[in-house]
């Protein structure tokens, strides 16, 4: 389906970039931070999306989405939008028979008609290791979502199973429940490195499902040992 927003995405699927060409006196709702260059007519503001809050624990848990909202006054403007690891970048068209289900750090853009919300999945939600959170975008819109490394997009149409460390985003017309299939305890989950090893995601029904190439722990892993210390 044709995005409202004119956009285009350059540098992919290694260092993508977003370009959004806003109409005059649209808005569109960016990742905070991830404004890169615009044009100066388009001013910016700051705001707070998904979940109501209920003290500064629950924010820092990552219920809530901190937004920059991007309104173009006057006549059109251009946006730049880089997202803050480097991998791919997609559109996907929301409506309002299919919901699309997000990792919480994949939220690049959306058009003002796009409702965001996190939901808290529980166990369920142990996807990128930095949080038990998704985003859920409903409504009618454009939204575009990133990964690291490249998008990879399958269509299911029965049972299939992803490590929990890939998955970038679904339909919510599939189902799904995650399975230990490593031997892990929840102690050396809670105590080890996280990011899904061990953790597969199993997926059944009709509808695509998003994955990316890499999974960004083992690189954390790598890097891991060459982090500065203290000496005593």
């Amino acid at each position: 389906m044709n995005s409202k927003i004119s956009y285009r995405i350059e540098h992919n699927p290694a260092y993508a970039s977003l370009i959004l060409d806003v109409p005059a006196n649209e808005t569109v709702m960016v990742e905070a931070s991830a404004m890169a260059a615009m044009d100066a007519n388009l001013q910016m503001k700051s705001k707070m999306k998904g979940g109501l809050m209920k003290g500064i624990g629950r924010m820092l848990g990552g219920e809530s989405l901190f937004i920059n909202e991007f309104t173009a006054q006057g006549t059109s403007g251009e946006l730049y939008i880089s997202p803050g690891v480097p991998g791919d970048v997609q559109h996907y068209h929301v409506s309002k028979e299919i919901s699309l289900m997000v990792q919480s750090s994949g939220f690049v853009a959306c058009s003002p008609e796009v409702e965001i919300d996190t939901k808290f999945q529980g166990f369920k939600g142990f996807f990128s290791g930095e949080s038990l959170f998704l985003i859920k975008a409903t409504g009618n819109g454009d939204f575009w979502f990133s990964s690291y490394g490249a998008i990879v997009e399958i269509p299911v149409d029965g049972d299939y199973v992803v490590d929990t460390g890939y998955i970038v985003a679904f339909e919510d017309t599939l189902k799904y429940s995650v399975e230990n299939i490593g031997g892990l305890s929840f102690k050396s989950l809670r105590t080890g490195i996280f990011g899904g090893e061990g953790l597969v995601c199993r997926f059944s029904g009709q509808g695509r499902l998003w994955i990316q190439s890499h999974n960004i722990v083992p690189l954390i892993n790598f890097l891991n040992p060459f982090r500065p210390t203290k000496s005593n």
